[in-house]
């Protein structure tokens, strides 16, 4: 009995070892070559264009405009345009009651014409005075007169000069005076200083404008067709942007369209809001169309980086980033251009299998990034674990092109 007992228990040990590395074998299989589980999400390889962005909130405001104020007090008689009018430079907007400035400008006249009459009388005793003179001097040449009478008409002649003089100096006062005068009259027409559209109204009519202290605004006329976007830029991103670089925007009435410019200055005086320090960063647009309005609320988006028709996969894919570095052409054995940060995937084959592979990555801009080697456009990457959502195309339109994430 203990003969055949000893040769059964070394055949079951046999058979548990051999049981255990068949187990092995079949775990070391399925870790690197398991098949994807059913609830297990991925994200197919796409090819489309991805941006790295700086975003801000900003407004619209006219590149040119100006406030039409009244330089003359007094009321308000007429205005003749409204808001959204487009007005030419020189055309009559609003007209302040002048009396009293008419009343002045007349009188000034009245006066001018008073001391031009003078004039005459006293260029006339200048004529008179210097003939005198002229006949004193021959009847002392002839000794048929004193010196004396001599002395008396050079004197004469002086005076009556002199007076002459000061009355072209008082004409000359009175005609400066009547110059003002007829500027005021003038300011109490309101003209167009520039074309464009009026945007405001502020003034009334029947009010009254006291312009002693400063020029009371009436109206703003703005030209429409260029609009400056005032994006507020936190202070975390400012220094990320530079003079030069694309921008674009959208509005809340169309966030489907893009208006693009180039920044073209950041203002150095910051704003601060709720213990919040903002840069307003500035650039232009067309607004040919006049589909742009004041104040309106732009999503500013300035441009850090951009590659077009690149593949591009969810940044939740890449498991392992490294720092970047020139990667050699598969199958050339040269090195080439093509420059970015090591990282690691998992790619789903064909067979349901899962495998780990090496890739380039490019531009990221937080929710997907830009694979420069390694992957293929149709490739589908595996997620981490608890990934559920689905990707919406339009919301996250800064790669442009990219496959939803599924769960099978």
């Amino acid at each position: 009995m203990m003969a055949h007992a000893k040769p059964k228990r070394y055949l079951w040990r046999g058979l548990l070892l051999l049981t255990a590395s068949a187990v092995a074998l079949v775990s070391y299989y399925h870790y690197y070559h398991r098949e994807v589980d059913a609830s297990v999400a991925y994200a197919t390889v796409s090819q489309g264009t991805i941006e790295n962005l700086v975003t801000a909130t900003g407004r619209l405001q006219p590149r040119d405009y100006v406030d039409v104020g009244a330089q003359v007090s007094g009321q308000l008689m007429e205005i003749y345009v409204e808001v959204g009018d487009q007005v030419e430079a020189g055309q009559l907007l609003a007209e302040i009651d002048s009396t009293v400035y008419l009343a002045n400008v007349e009188a000034s006249r009245a006066q001018l014409r008073n001391l031009e009459a003078q004039m005459i009388d006293r260029r006339a005793q200048l004529e008179l005075a210097d003939i005198q003179l002229r006949r004193q001097r021959q009847l002392v040449e002839t000794r048929m007169a004193s010196q004396e009478s001599l002395q008396i008409a050079e004197a004469t002649q002086r005076s009556a000069a002199a007076q002459v003089q000061a009355l072209a100096a008082q004409i000359e006062q009175t005609a400066s005076s009547l110059r003002a005068e007829e500027a005021r009259l003038n300011y109490s027409q309101i003209y167009a200083p520039m074309s464009g559209t009026v945007v405001e109204v502020v003034a009334r009519k029947g009010q009254t404008l006291n312009a002693t202290q400063q020029a009371p605004t009436i109206l703003q006329i703005a030209d429409l067709s260029v609009m400056t976007v005032q994006a507020q830029v936190s202070e975390a991103d400012v220094n990320r942007l530079r003079q030069g670089m694309t921008a674009y925007f959208t509005t809340l009435g169309d966030q489907s369209r893009r208006w693009t410019g180039v920044l073209r200055r950041i203002e150095p005086t910051p704003q601060v809001e709720n213990n919040v320090v903002l840069y307003n960063a500035l650039f232009d647009v067309e607004n040919i169309q006049g589909a742009l309005f004041p104040q309106m609320t732009a999503q500013v988006f300035f441009v850090l980086e951009r590659a077009e028709n690149v593949a591009v996969v969810p940044v939740s894919a890449v498991m392992r980033v490294e720092q970047s570095r020139t990667a050699e052409a598969p199958g050339t054995g040269n090195r080439t251009a093509v420059s970015g940060r090591p990282g690691t995937v998992k790619v789903l084959t064909s067979e349901g299998q899962s495998e780990m592979r090496e890739v380039l990555t490019g531009i990221s801009n937080r929710v997907q990034i830009e694979i420069k080697q390694g992957l293929e456009p149709g490739e589908r990457v595996l997620l981490p674990a608890g990934t559920t959502a689905v990707m919406s195309t339009s919301a996250r339109s800064q790669a442009s092109g990219m496959g939803p994430m599924r769960m099978p």
